[in-house]
């Protein structure tokens, strides 16, 4: 058997030794740079329910609270705002970026007491929306109650006077229904303020008796859509939001361009013009001329694109009047009223009364709305008709073109054939055969 001398056995255990020393460095100095990079603030978990932010009108005193109701039109439990000391109701418009933008959020400060002490820590949520808070009539939550059904003659005979309570409780059964839904309507009822406010509404599109000492109650279309023209009104007459206005009234009564009348102003030392002009007083000239065109979209690229000195109108083929707006706009109104605050088997209802003309008279509305789209169906042919006509030229022009191009490469083809010829070969070219018997003739079969 091999033996281990003492020399050799001296030198495996020093270099055990060093190896030992290295691992333990080596875990030392990974210790240290782990330690370094770890950061001396802990956050805080995130929490199931994150708070959402609410902008919360001044009148609503520190008493309002959040309940939850009947969605008037989708029948859905929905958070509203009440104030038990004037009754008010509110409802909740939730405001967000867009998803195609960066993510946003909210830094959310810590409130805090009299004396300094935090309320809550200061908090950041993921998402940067917010709830505003705007009044809505409390009228449109008891109406599923006062028309529960869809609208008939014979129903309305057969529809019979009944209290306030026996209103609240049908609205509190219809959402309840499931067992699981909560309704705080009997809650809120509870507050004098907010009672005699809905009982208030309820008479102004009810017919009322008096049995006792109890007032009962019974829904009459012809009050009801009084009350929404009214509302309709109102909303209309110092013009609709910006985006609703230029959506649903400028752009849908916004008829096809026929020419743009372009205003030009030069010096008239420089300017020589064949059209009919007129001098100024600071001695220049103004030039008019019109240019004629049928689509919208060729009208709007030349109004962006003006030269220099010139002024533009857009001239269109037909021009609503202040009367036909204030239709549009009244439609607009009652349109929105009727499709986000009543239930569908009502709105349907009151949509075919509003149009009546013994409710408003929107025959100039029509009028107008109809010509309109017979100019549209004219302008929309005259612009695939242009659109064929520029086809055809193209097609003639890209044909024309290739003509060019094939007698190009010929000639360039020609030009090199010449270039490779031998210098004997372009005299002999040059030679006279004429009466001269051609070669191939010597080697024919004789006959």
């Amino acid at each position: 058997m091999p033996r281990t001398t003492r020399s050799k056995a001296a030198a495996t255990a020093s270099a055990e030794s060093k190896d030992t020393s290295k691992t333990k460095s080596t875990s030392t100095t990974k210790t240290k740079s782990a330690s370094s990079n770890s950061s001396i603030y802990t956050l805080a978990p995130e929490v199931d329910s994150p708070p959402n932010i609410f902008i919360l009108p001044k009148s609503a005193t520190p008493q309002s609270r959040i309940v939850t109701l009947q969605n008037p039109r989708y029948a859905k439990p929905t958070r509203y705002l009440v104030c038990p000391d004037s009754g008010s109701f509110y409802e909740f418009t939730k405001i967000a970026a867009p998803q195609n933008k960066s993510p946003r959020s909210w830094l959310i400060d810590s409130a805090t007491l009299e004396d300094g002490t935090p309320l809550t820590p200061a908090q950041t949520t993921k998402d940067s929306e917010l709830y505003v808070a705007t009044q809505i009539d409390p009228l449109f939550l008891v109406l599923p109650a006062l028309a529960a059904a869809k609208i008939t003659d014979k129903k309305q005979q057969q529809r019979m006077f009944l209290s306030s309570d026996d209103h609240f409780d049908a609205v509190s059964e219809q959402d309840s229904s499931d067992g699981k839904r909560k309704n705080h309507l009997l809650e809120v009822l509870k507050w004098p303020q907010a009672r005699k406010l809905l009982e208030k509404r309820m008479a102004s599109v009810c017919d009322t008796v008096e049995a006792g000492d109890e007032t009962m109650f019974r829904l009459n279309e012809t009050k009801l859509v009084e009350e929404l023209l009214s509302k309709a009104k109102r909303m209309s007459e110092g013009g609709l939001p910006k985006s609703m206005e230029e959506k649903f009234v400028a752009k849908a009564l916004e008829a096809p361009i026929v020419g743009i009348r372009t205003t030009v102003t030069r010096s008239s030392t420089t300017v020589t013009t064949e059209s009919t002009s007129t001098e100024s007083q600071e001695g220049e000239e103004t030039m008019e001329t019109m240019t004629t065109t049928t689509s919208l979209s060729e009208a709007t690229t030349a109004v962006a694109t003006p030269t220099a000195g010139a002024g533009v109108e857009v001239v269109a083929s037909l021009l609503p009047t202040p009367e036909i707006l204030n239709l549009q706009r009244l439609r607009v109104s009652l349109n929105f009223l009727t499709s986000s605050y009543l239930p569908p088997s009502l709105s349907s209802y009151l949509k075919s009364q509003l149009s009546s003309p013994s409710s408003v008279d929107f025959t100039p509305l029509e009028s107008y709305l109809a010509q309109l789209t017979k100019l549209r169906q004219e302008a929309v042919a005259s612009r695939s008709h242009s659109d064929f006509s520029r086809k055809r030229i193209a097609g003639d022009e890209e044909e024309a073109f290739e003509r060019a191009e094939k007698r190009r490469k010929k000639e360039e083809e020609e030009k090199v054939k010449k270039a490779g010829v031998s210098r004997g070969v372009k005299e002999l070219a040059k030679v006279n055969t004429r009466g001269m018997m051609k070669l191939t003739s010597f080697f024919q079969k004789k006959t």
